[in-house]
């Protein structure tokens, strides 16, 4: 009989013991240091909440309009293609920023452009020829909040509003032989404005993004506005490029300084996304 019940509590101590251990397996298995061997049927994990990318990209922009850099100076046409920003660039640089939290969203951009004319005229008596220099930089951010109201598949389209600030410096330099003479004004502005991104899925790859915004409205300039086409080509989870077309219209005239002009041409960026 006491064997009996000796061996009994051995079998419920065997059982016991065989239990704990097939527990203890099925918590390691399911543990998330063990995720990769559940298989290919184990559940997602959670999506991120917050969404960040982050474009340099090159802007080959001409500029066309009327300028007055100096507040005494006469308001001047200028054409320059390209090539010939490039010619007198001193550093340029363009940055494009993303970021989502559910539907709200966030666009910024920047960009600082760094230039420098030189031009040499006729000899003058005893001091010699007479070089005279321009050099101009020009800072521009955009930022800009709001909220998506088409989240589909293969759509997707964002209401925006924020503002746009630039700053204008100028400074020309003289020179004839010994002597040298140089002078310099700085002005700026923000712009409130309004606009829309909509983004179009093509492929599992290829994709076109578009935005759009105007603004001013007699707050800072006259008028604003600017368009933004590119498609774009995923080449990895985290690496994407783009390419396509930027148009910037800006119309400012006050306290005689007068900046009227249109930047456009092809973009080429790389996105990193986080």
């Amino acid at each position: 009989m006491r064997t009996g019940k000796r061996g009994t509590l051995i079998a419920c101590g065997v059982a016991l013991q065989v239990a704990a251990l097939q527990v203890a397996t099925l918590a390691v298995v399911a543990s998330p240091a063990h995720a990769s061997d559940i298989g290919k049927d184990a559940p997602l994990a959670p999506v991120r909440p917050w969404v960040l990318q982050v474009t340099p990209y090159l802007w080959a922009s001409g500029l066309s309009g009327d300028l007055s850099p100096f507040r005494r100076a006469p308001t001047v046409g200028v054409d320059k293609s390209f090539s010939d920003i490039l010619n007198d660039l001193d550093f340029g640089g363009f940055v494009n920023l993303w970021a989502r939290y559910d539907r709200f969203v966030l666009s910024g951009d920047v960009m600082y452009v760094h230039t420098t004319d030189g031009r040499t005229s006729g000899p003058l008596p005893i001091v010699g020829p007479v070089t005279g220099t321009l050099s101009s930089k020009e800072f521009t951010a955009s930022l800009q909040a709001g909220y998506r109201i088409v989240e589909a598949p293969l759509l997707t389209l964002d209401l925006l509003g924020g503002f746009r600030t630039w700053r204008i410096s100028n400074t020309v330099s003289a020179s004839a032989g010994p002597l040298a003479v140089s002078y310099g004004e700085s002005f700026g502005w923000t712009d409130p404005v309004i606009g829309t991104r909509v983004f179009w899925r093509l492929t599992d790859r290829l994709s076109l993004m578009g935005q759009a915004d105007v603004g001013g409205f007699g707050v800072g300039s006259r008028q604003t506005w600017q368009i933004l086409g590119t498609a774009n080509y995923i080449l990895s989870d985290h690496w994407s490029v783009s390419a396509g077309y930027k148009v910037l219209k800006v119309d400012y005239d006050s306290g005689g300084h007068v900046f009227n002009t249109t930047l456009h041409g092809p973009v080429f960026g790389v996105t990193y996304r986080f």
